[in-house]
């Protein structure tokens, strides 16, 4: 019986799991339905909702060593949705996001420091229109489990704030004064274990 607990203990130990149930080093990638990147900005006194319905990335998370995780995602201009289209359409212009030229909006990380039992600041380049500048994403570990069919799932929120004019998104004169400038974003997601 020692030796089967032995033995039990040291495969355990080679899967490299940590006390948060996932395995070092593993590559989760995103599930965009299950997952969401929601923002929020203040017009006249109250605030306005919106999304990016169309975004892709993958997580590689470190449990025995987290400040060798990283985490890239790639979003989608035009899928910008505020549940107005002709809002909507402004917004793609050359106004404010001018999407026919800047198509999509990335983010790529390059430090993670643990701030918590399951929290993070992850600080990484965020690139939208023609700007590159560096955010840092207060994030939460949401947990690791099986899925539907025995997936191996990952789950994370994460939050952050952004002021657009640092990063040229800025509309007519006329609607600028009714609007802040700060973005309040927050991102829920879903990612499944990459296949090897």
């Amino acid at each position: 019986m020692k030796l089967k607990a032995i033995l039990l203990l040291t495969a355990i130990a080679a899967l490299g799991f940590s006390s948060s149930g996932a395995r070092a080093a593993e590559t989760y990638v995103i599930d965009t339905v299950h997952s969401s990147v929601a923002f929020s900005i203040r017009h006249f006194v109250s605030k306005v909702p919106g999304k990016f319905n169309q975004f892709t990335g993958t997580i590689t998370f470190d449990a025995a060593n987290p400040a060798a995780s990283s985490a890239e995602a790639t979003i989608q201009i035009a899928s910008i949705d505020t549940a107005n289209q002709k809002r909507d359409d402004h917004l793609r212009s050359a106004d404010f996001f001018d999407a026919t030229k800047f198509a999509t909006m990335t983010f790529k990380s390059r430090t993670w420091k643990k701030t918590g039992e399951n929290t993070f600041d992850v600080t990484g380049d965020l690139t939208l229109k023609d700007v590159t500048k560096e955010v840092t994403l207060k994030v939460t570990a949401l947990g690791f489990g099986p899925g539907m069919g025995g997936a191996q799932l990952s789950g994370w929120e994460a939050t952050t704030k952004i002021n657009k004019r640092a990063f040229n998104v800025k509309g007519p004169a006329m609607l600028e004064a009714a609007l802040g400038d700060e973005i309040a974003i927050t991102i829920n997601i879903e990612a499944g274990l990459k296949k090897s």
